[in-house]
């Protein structure tokens, strides 16, 4: 969940690492810091709590160098301070590092080895850096050698690392295991990143690490060994992005740039998975697997999770095959009785999951069939899964996710959609997802659009509210709970999601003068018993607003819908929800990007 840069053999180092970490800054914001060093006798060592425009304002002009490593925090091991920012060093300030992930056994290892050593922070990370060092002074090890000893020492741990020799200052020195990490290759210098986006202004052309890998780097090579010191040669691949893609431009946050995105992301997944005539467009092999499943399992945390809910229903509407949906890091440790041909489904934004990822280990080495659906082209989840398709929602900045949700739901539809067709299902057969898509699109510009008076919803009902809630059924309780999930995470209001049902059963206990409750209702079957619920809230004084199908809709609902397909409604019902989360936050003066305790790629378990 950290951002890690580094750059040798480039003298405009200071201003790359400092660029590549505001690029990474939505993987953790705790605190930051870079080495630098010139090649000449002189380095640089700062290090800043809280966002990178601390750490900016303190790197002076004298800051200069060709070779260096930078880290932005998310806080695992140790307070937020400047102490446990990274880089991490050794006590003779000989070795510098930085490190994505969590040392398992790093208390064992302290106790073993480094029992006279002084630390200056307490994270996991030191023990690292500090184990180099001891392999150096005590076994008379190279760098190299000292660093391979440390790797072979850290059980069942996952980490990226970045190290810098400041007695060989030009070569970087970098390995992975379950935490993703990419070299950059560039004209007469070479770089790591976390995510390719930090980097292209450097390069588009970067190599993917796997697991046990060791690389050295200097600024005309890249060498890789695997676990067993065997040399191991890769092609790079190329990422076609352009950097303006990754910048706000006039939007005041990434969030809203993202939302308002959504529909052009909708277009855009109609025209790659669907031919002209309406038909889905998938690879043929892919389909063939998932027609012989006998049950699909949907894995993913999150938001992810909540796009899985939503697949469920579609999968089993559409195509009428049994589907689970399971939470990551549940699924990982208490994998359920599975039927006999699974076929499992991974949803991850990131394709770092590291929930996702453990799963994905289980499945493969029960040889079961996979599927990715990612945004990130190349990622760990993209790589390991036996097929992949892509969101092609651009990326994804903001730590609440918007896009890449709808994108998810999009996709999936289409694939339930295929396999549907398949298995010679009418409900599929009469369902014309690419029409439903461009109807979806078109909806959702129009409350795009509409967000001024979004805005003054959330100022009335939400901004000074301490909890609310959003309710629903069937397919609408599924958007309650990303609905919360977007309200909670971003604007510290105790937000809940869940089926309007079970409010007799507990929940309305909760209810005060004033509580909003959202009501969304774009199922004809369960309407009225939604709106009864709501009723119910009301008779408790509860401020109630409803979130509405037109096909569905009584006068004084709040927000109105256009109509599509009741299976694809949450392409709609959500982006109200997500406007609300957004100006909620924004008027209560809040980070709305980088809210506390959270980062946009969980790669630690």
């Amino acid at each position: 969940m950290c951002g890690i840069v580094g750059v040798t053999g480039n003298d405009n180092a200071v201003q790359i690492l400092l660029k590549g970490l505001e690029k990474l800054e939505y993987r953790g914001y705790d605190s930051a810091g870079i080495y630098v060093n010139d090649l000449q006798g002189n380095d640089y060592l700062i290090k800043r709590k809280g966002h990178i425009s601390n750490l900016e304002a303190a790197v002076g002009p004298e800051v200069h160098g060709s070779v260096g490593i930078g880290h932005t925090r998310w806080a695992t091991h140790g307070v937020v301070s400047v102490a446990n920012a990274h880089p991490q060093f050794s006590e003779d300030h000989r070795f510098y590092l930085v490190h994505n992930g969590v040392i398992e056994n790093y208390k064992e290892l302290k106790a073993t080895y480094l029992s006279d050593t002084t630390f200056a922070s307490q994270t996991d990370t030191e023990v690292v850096v500090q184990l180099v060092d001891h392999f150096v002074r005590t076994q008379n090890l190279s760098t190299r050698d000292a660093f391979l000893k440390t790797l072979g020492l850290l059980e069942g741990s996952s980490y990226a690392f970045l190290m810098i020799d400041s007695l060989d200052p030009d070569t970087l020195y970098v390995a992975k295991s379950k935490s993703p990490l990419l070299v950059g290759l560039g004209d007469g210098c070479n770089v790591v990143c976390s995510d390719a986006p930090a980097m292209l202004d450097v390069t588009h052309d970067f190599l993917a690490l796997h697991d046990g890998e060791m690389v050295t780097i200097k600024p005309n090579s890249v060498e890789i060994i695997d676990q067993n010191g065997n040399a191991v040669s890769r092609k790079p691949f190329h990422v076609d992005m352009d950097p303006s893609e990754t910048e706000k431009g006039t939007y005041p946050y990434y969030m809203l740039k993202e939302i308002d995105e959504q529909p052009n992301v909708l277009r855009k997944i109609a025209s790659t998975y669907t031919k002209e005539s309406g038909e889905p467009n998938f690879d043929d092999k892919m389909l063939s697997a998932l027609n012989q499943a006998d049950r699909i399992y949907i894995v993913g945390a999150g938001t992810s999770y909540h796009a899985g809910l939503v697949g469920k229903k579609m999968f089993e509407k559409l195509a009428h095959v049994p589907t689970e949906v399971h939470i990551a890091s549940e699924f990982a440790y208490d994998d359920p009785l599975l039927s006999k041909k699974p076929f499992f489904i991974f949803l991850s934004q990131s394709g770092e999951t590291a929930d996702s990822r453990e799963v994905l280990v289980n499945v493969n080495a029960k040889d079961y069939p996979s599927l990715t659906i990612t945004n990130v082209e190349n990622s760990t989840l993209y790589r390991e899964a036996s097929y992949t398709l892509l969101l092609h929602a651009g990326p994804e900045i903001s730590v609440a996710s918007t896009k890449a949700y709808t994108a998810q739901i999009a996709v999936e539809a289409v694939l339930a959609k295929a396999l549907g067709e398949i298995k010679e299902q009418t409900i599929a057969e009469d369902f014309d997802i690419r029409q439903q898509l461009g109807f979806a699109a078109t909806g959702m510009q129009a409350i795009i659009d509409d967000k001024g008076r979004i805005e003054n919803i959330a100022k009335k009902y939400f901004v000074k509210a301490p909890k609310a809630f959003y309710i629903g059924r069937g397919i609408d309780q599924t958007v309650s709970l990303e609905a919360a999930l977007k309200l909670k995470e971003i604007s510290y209001v105790h937000a809940e999601g869940f089926a309007s049902g079970e409010l007799k059963h507990g929940t309305i206990a909760l209810i005060e003068e004033g509580t909003p409750v959202v009501g969304i209702i774009t199922q004809k079957k369960t309407a009225a018993l939604t709106r009864s619920n709501l009723q119910e809230t009301m008779s408790r004084g509860a401020q109630a607003l409803t979130i509405v199908r037109q096909g569905l809709s009584q006068p004084g609902d709040t927000i109105v819908t256009t109509d599509i397909n009741e299976l694809i409604t949450p392409l709609l019902s959500v982006v109200p929800a997500q406007l609300i989360a957004y100006f909620t936050s924004l008027n209560k003066g809040l980070d709305v990007d980088k809210p506390r305790n959270l980062a946009k790629s969980v790669t630690v378990e």
